[in-house]
């Protein structure tokens, strides 16, 4: 039977067991396996190489963004990592976007002055932009959308379309959106990229990574530098990441619509000046707004916006936040706020900061699923709290 994604975010996994009948899969923590006989293996031999727990959690991903196999590993860098080992070699050319994540634009671009690849940071919103950077024929093209943490959007199918052309290989990192609001490989990506410490775990308790391809050569090449290179994730950790993915639904449904009551409450501070700009996928204004209509099946639950003030007004405002926690990652139960320039895109230059348009007044929210009247009368005292 072919079920929907929420049927198998849930029930992926189930009664297999065979030994004790469990509902819940068990976790398999032992790191060596017997052999059946010599140069005769199970299976299973070493879990570096592959692990019950993981297979099923790699699985149920797989199955969620409509791909023919996946890997976890130790974390999203970790995983981009990989994907750059893989399928990169000195002198080949990745593009990726100018906005991306602090922590991918470190990576790609410390590989690059090591000569381990070329790397070109480019507004893939920009079509020209793009167009040009492509016709030098990228062998990765990296998409962050919506982007971290202006969340602009990109259009996959477009970037894809024209990349393919140039063949080059698809990446999208679908961390923000997750399966449940978006499914990159429907839309012409050849891979998909998480970090699935965020909203795929949803409980801040794990850090892991995922890969999902849509082609068996591109998953048996991508398992095989797994294990060459280390990186696989652990049976613990998979089995919390699985048990996160169990309730992803309904976390991301109450995410989302608190987020979008937050958003009218900052639209209201924004229309008294006490904000300069807010960024939202569900917002007209947005950049990628029509895109994300489009390939989105939601507006997800992180928003970002400039307080219109000082540093001193940015201190005021965020030590009065008693519910909103001030930390680095998104997409847990909890709700967070974080301040990109000195966070998360701290190991970037202010010149580059400035090019993606992340400014010192930037601030990013993680809506988690408390009650939305709270988190706004949060929101509300620390905007009282600010001596203008």
């Amino acid at each position: 039977m072919a079920f929907r994604q929420a049927t198998i975010a849930v029930r992926s996994g189930l009664n297999n067991d065979e030994q004790y009948g469990c509902v819940v899969s068990p976790i398999t923590l032992s790191t060596t396996y017997n052999f059946y006989d010599l140069n005769i293996p199970r299976l299973y031999d070493y879990s570096r190489r592959r692990n019950p727990t993981r297979d099923v959690v790699q699985k149920t991903l797989a199955d969620l963004e409509c791909g023919v196999g996946a890997i976890i590993t130790s974390s999203g860098m970790s995983a981009i990592h990989l994907l750059c080992t893989v399928f990169l070699t000195p002198g080949d050319l990745v593009i990726a976007p100018h906005d991306c994540y602090g922590g991918s634009y470190r990576l790609l671009s410390s590989l690059s002055e090591r000569k381990f690849c070329r790397v070109q940071f480019v507004n893939q919103t920009d079509k020209n932009a793009l167009t040009t950077a492509l016709s030098a024929h990228p062998k990765l093209i990296f998409i962050e959308t919506p982007s971290n943490p202006l969340l602009r959007v990109a259009d996959i199918l477009d970037i894809c379309s024209i990349a393919h052309e140039a063949k080059s290989i698809c990446v999208v990192d679908n961390t923000i959106m997750s399966p449940v609001l978006q499914q990159p490989l429907l839309l012409g990506a050849d891979l998909v990229v998480h970090s699935c410490t965020k909203y795929l775990n949803g409980h801040s308790d794990v850090v892991a990574g995922a890969i999902v391809a849509k082609d068996v050569d591109l998953v048996e090449k991508i398992l095989w530098w797994g294990n060459t290179l280390g990186v696989t994730g652990g049976a613990f950790d998979s089995y919390q990441l699985l048990r996160g993915i169990r309730t992803l639904f309904p976390r991301i449904n109450q995410q989302q619509s608190n987020a979008q009551s937050i958003l009218t409450f900052l639209q209201n501070k924004k229309n008294n000046l006490q904000i300069r700009n807010i960024f939202y996928p569900g917002l007209t204004t947005n950049l990628g707004y029509s895109i994300a209509c489009k390939q989105q099946k939601g507006f997800g639950a992180m928003l970002s916006f400039e307080l219109n003030g000082d540093k001193v007004m940015l201190r005021q405002f965020l030590s009065s936040l008693k519910l909103f926690t001030l930390a680095e990652s998104f997409g847990g139960v909890e709700s967070l706020i974080s301040h990109p320039a000195t966070m998360t895109h701290a190991c970037i230059s202010e010149e580059a900061r400035n090019y993606a348009g992340i400014s010192d007044m930037l601030l990013r929210l993680s809506v988690g699923i408390e009650d939305s009247e709270d988190l706004i009368d949060d929101l509300d005292r620390a905007f009282r709290e600010i001596n203008y």
